[in-house]
C-alpha cells in the first residue's frame, strides 16, 4: 500500500533499551548501546530528507521510578515529521531484552491497533535486532506492508562468542533465550524484502549461517558518522591541552604522528604495529607512534588478557629502545577522541588499524572524516571503507614489513598524503555521513515500495537441528597445506555444508602464524581455531579467546621452573620467542640424544605438572598437564554440543594422536610423518587414506559418508 505523493512514511522498530531524542544514556547497560544511537540518528537523518513525510521510531513504553519519566511518554514529538512512539507491552518497569520474548505478541497487537486507529499504515516497516525482527515479520504478514530488517548482531554468532567466554550451552540458553532469538532472526530473514548490513563480510560470513539466508535480498549501507564532531583540523590543535598530554613523553612531539586507537586486546594486534615501527629505522626517524589503548590506573588491576597485552607492548618498546618515540597515554576522556584525530591530522600523520579481524572499522571512518589517510588490515570492513574512500592502504596485519612500507609511502610523500586526505574527506561525505546513508536508504525504500526491483527468493527450509550437526577438524601442516586442487575441492564441500557442519582447525602454531598460513593458502576462517598445541581456543568472527579454558589449564602450570630445569638438557634447544606462548614452551629436539619419556619423568620427579608432546620428529612442545589438542577438541565439542562420534579428525603427525583416539571418526593421511600414528592402524573408526594431504581427507569424506550418515561403515555392517 502506498501513502505516496507527499512523501514516504517510514516506521523504524527498535524495542529494547532506553530510547529518547536527547541525552541518550549510552552505556547505561548492555541494551543501551550503539544500536540506540544508530536508530535515533537514522530517524533524524531520514526526517531531514525531502522525500520523507513522516518517521516513527517505535519502542517500548517504560513506567519505572528507576529511569527517567521521558520513557513513559506514549508520543515524543521530536520534529514536525519525526516522533518516538512508545508501545505498552509486558510489565511497566524496565526489563532486559532477554525477558521481552514473552511480551512480543502483545507488542504486535498494540502496534497493530495503533496504526489501525490512526487509519494509516507506514509505507515501510524497518525492524532492528531480533526482537523487532520477530515483531516486524508478524506485522508485515498482518498488514501487507513490506519489511526491511537490520540485525545489528546475530544470535548464531553471539552464541559462539558466549561459549568462548566460558558459559555452557545450557547457560547461554537460559540467560539469553538464544533459541527464541535465533527463531526471531530466521522469521525476519524469511519475511524481509531487504536486509541492510554494514559490510559485505557480514553477509558472507555471518548471515550465511542462517537457514533463510538470501544473499540477493541483502544490501550494504554502512552507518553514518557525525561530521560535526569528526572534522578537519582547525589550526590550533597543536596548542591544545590534549596535545600536551598526548605527547608529553615524546622527544619531538611535533613530528608526524602514527595513531592507533583500540581496546587492549590481543586481537587488535598492536604489538605487531610496534614491531613494524621498531624494525624500520627510517620510520622511527620520521614519525612518532601514539597508541591509545583504553584507560588504566595500574596495569596489575586490569583483567588477565589486558595485562598480557600491555606486557607485550611495553617489552616490545623496550626491545627496540623506542623511549621518547612511542606514547601509551594512561587516561583520556571519551569526548577527547575527536581532538586526538585532529591532532594527528595536524601533524600530517597516519591512522593505523592493524587488527587481526575487523568486522566494520568505525575508527577508520572517524579518522578519514578528520582528514587522516589510513593503513588498515585487509580483513573485513576496511576493504569496503578503503574501496569507497580510496584514502589509504590495506595490509596483511601479520606482515610487519608491509605495515611499515605502507606507512612510509604516506609519510614520505606529501602529495600522496594530501591526495588521500582529500579523498578520505570526500569519501566519508559521500558514503559515510548520515545524510548520504539516508539518501541511499530512500532509494532502497522506493525500489521496495514500488516493486521496481522484485525479490527473487531461493528455495529454503529449516534444518531439524538448531545448531551444528557435525564437525570437521584438521591440522594445517601435513593435512590441509600442500596440494592446491584437492584443497579447493575440500573447502568447496565444506562451504556447501556450512549451515550443518562446523569447521575447526587445530594446530601447534601460534595464532598469528596459523592465520598467516591460512591467508597464504586462502583457507577461510574456521568456526573454531585451536592454536599452540591445544592451549588457546578462539571462536570467529571476532577471534574471541576462550577465557574459561585458559583458567582451567593454568592449574599448577610453572613454565619458568620448567625452562630452568631443562636449560642444560642435551638435545634440546629453545625455539625463537615468536614460537613461545603463555601456555606453550617450544623446543627443537634431537631424538638421537634427548628422550621424550625421560623428559616427562624428570618433570614429574620435580613436581612439575606438564604434558610433553613430540611432532614431526624434531619439535617438542611442553604444555600444561590439562592441555592438548585432544583435550581442547573435547572441551569444544562439549560446549558446542556436537557428539564426538559425528566429528571427523584429520591427522598427520604424532601431535595429532590424542585427537584421533576414542569416539571420534579419524583419517590418517598418506603423507603422515614417518611412522608417527602407525600405532593406530588396527583401531576402529580410524581410516588410513591412500592419498596424501587434502586428497586423503576427501577419501575419508566418502568413506564415512561424512555429510550424510556420518558413520564408520565397519560399525554399520556390524549393527546390521
Amino acid at each position: 500500500m502506498e501513502n505516496n505523493e507527499s512523501g514516504r512514511y517510514i516506521s523504524l522498530i527498535s524495542i529494547h533499551g532506553l530510547i529518547r531524542a536527547h541525552d541518550l544514556e549510552l552505556g547505561r547497560d548492555a541494551d543501551t548501546g550503539g544500536q540506540i544511537l544508530y536508530v535515533v540518528e537514522l530517524a533524524e537523518a531520514l526526517a531531514r530528507q525531502p522525500g520523507v513525510r513522516q518517521v516513527d521510531l517505535v519502542t517500548r513504553l517504560v513506567v519505572d521510578e528507576a529511569v527517567s519519566d521521558d520513557y513513559a511518554q506514549p508520543i515524543e514529538q521530536v520534529t514536525d515529521n519525526f516522533r518516538i512512539v512508545r508501545i505498552t507491552a509486558g510489565p511497566d518497569e524496565y526489563i532486559p531484552k532477554e525477558q521481552l520474548w514473552d511480551h512480543l505478541d502483545t507488542f504486535v497487537d498494540q502496534l497493530n491497533t495503533f496504526y489501525r486507529e490512526q487509519d494509516e499504515w507506514p509505507d515501510i516497516l524497518h525492524s532492528h535486532y531480533a526482537d523487532a525482527g520477530w515483531v516486524g515479520a508478524r506485522l508485515s504478514h498482518l498488514s501487507g506492508v513490506p519489511l526491511i530488517h537490520t540485525g545489528h548482531s546475530l544470535g548464531r554468532v553471539k552464541r559462539q562468542r558466549l561459549l568462548a567466554s566460558g558459559l555452557s550451552s545450557e547457560e547461554v540458553e537460559t540467560l539469553y533465550n538464544m533459541s527464541r532469538r535465533i527463531e526471531g532472526e530466521e522469521q525476519a530473514l524469511a519475511t524481509a524484502e531487504r536486509v541492510i548490513t554494514s559490510t559485505h563480510q557480514e553477509i558472507e560470513e555471518q548471515y550465511e549461517l542462517y537457514d533463510y539466508y538470501q544473499p540477493r535480498q541483502m544490501r550494504v549501507i554502512p552507518p553514518g558518522t557525525d561530521l560535526k564532531k569528526f572534522k578537519q583540523p582547525g589550526g590550533d590543535e597543536l596548542e591544545s591541552p590534549q596535545f600536551a598530554n598526548l605527547t608529553r613523553h615524546l622527544r619531538e612531539p611535533r613530528q608526524p604522528m602514527i595513531l592507533a586507537l583500540s581496546r587492549p586486546d590481543k586481537r587488535k594486534n598492536i604489538k605487531k604495529l610496534i614491531e613494524a615501527y621498531g624494525e624500520s629505522p627510517e620510520l622511527t626517524e620520521l614519525a612518532n607512534l601514539v597508541i591509545i589503548a583504553g584507560n588504566r590506573e595500574d596495569i596489575e588491576d586490569l583483567d588477565q588478557g589486558a595485562q598480557e597485552v600491555f606486557y607485550q607492548l611495553l617489552t616490545t618498546v623496550d626491545r627496540y629502545d623506542l623511549y621518547g618515540k612511542v606514547a601509551l597515554p594512561k587516561q583520556h576522556r571519551r569526548e577527547d577522541v575527536p581532538m586526538f584525530y585532529r591532532i594527528a591530522a595536524a601533524t600530517h600523520g597516519v591512522f593505523v588499524n592493524p587488527a587481526l579481524t575487523e568486522p566494520f572499522g568505525l575508527t577508520l571512518i572517524e579518522a578519514a572524516a578528520s582528514g587522516m589517510p589510513i593503513v588498515a588490515t585487509e580483513d573485513g570492513g576496511p576493504r569496503d571503507i578503503i574501496g569507497n574512500c580510496q584514502n589509504g592502504f590495506l595490509v596483511d596485519p601479520l606482515d610487519a614489513g608491509a605495515i611499515a612500507e605502507a606507512l612510509l609511502k604516506l609519510l614520505k610523500d606529501p602529495e600522496l598524503w594530501e591526495k588521500y586526505s582529500e579523498q578520505g574527506l570526500e569519501g566519508v561525505r559521500e558514503f559515510y555521513s548520515w545524510d548520504a546513508h539516508a539518501a541511499r536508504y530512500l532509494k532502497l525504500v522506493e525500489s521496495v515500495v514500488k516493486r521496481s526491483e522484485p525479490l527473487v527468493r531461493e528455495p529454503a527450509e529449516r534444518r531439524e537441528a538448531l545448531y551444528y550437526e557435525r564437525a570437521f577438524v584438521s591440522g594445517l601442516d601435513q593435512n590441509l597445506i600442500g596440494d592446491e586442487e584437492p584443497l579447493r575441492e575440500l573447502l568447496g564441500r565444506l562451504r556447501q555444508a556450512r549451515k550443518s557442519t562446523a569447521f575447526m582447525v587445530v594446530t601447534g602454531r601460534r595464532l598469528d602464524s596459523a592465520r598467516k598460513l591460512m591467508r597464504d593458502y586462502q583457507i577461510p576462517e574456521p568456526d573454531v581455531l585451536i592454536t599452540s598445541g591445544g592451549t588457546e581456543i578462539y571462536s570467529v568472527p571476532e577471534l574471541s579467546p576462550d577465557v574459561t579454558w585458559a583458567k582451567y589449564i593454568d592449574y599448577q602450570w610453572s613454565p619458568r621452573k620448567i625452562v630452568e630445569l631443562l636449560a642444560d638438557y642435551e638435545g634440546l634447544e629453545m625455539q625463537p620467542k615468536v614460537e613461545q606462548s603463555r601456555f606453550k614452551l617450544s623446543y627443537y629436539i634431537d631424538p638421537a640424544i634427548a628422550d621424550v619419556d625421560e623428559i616427562q619423568r624428570l618433570l614429574l620427579q620435580e613436581g612439575l605438572s606438564a604434558h610433553v608432546i613430540m611432532g614431526f620428529g624434531q619439535f617438542l612442545d611442553i604444555l600444561p598437564s590439562r592441555a592438548s589438542k585432544g583435550l581442547a577438541l573435547r572441551y569444544v565439542a562439549d560446549r558446542w554440543q556436537i557428539p564426538l562420534e559425528r566429528i571427523l579428525v584429520a591427522g598427520g603427525s604424532g601431535a595429532d594422536e590424542d585427537m584421533m583416539r576414542g569416539d571420534t571418526l579419524a583419517v590418517v593421511v598418506a603423507n603422515r610423518h614417518h611412522e608417527e600414528l602407525s600405532s593406530l592402524v588396527d583401531m576402529d573408526r580410524i581410516y588410513f587414506a591412500e592419498k596424501p594431504l587434502a586428497a586423503g581427507i576427501l577419501e575419508a569424506f566418502d568413506y564415512y559418508d561424512f555429510f550424510g550418515s556420518c558413520q564408520d561403515p565397519k560399525q554399520k555392517e556390524q549393527a546390521e
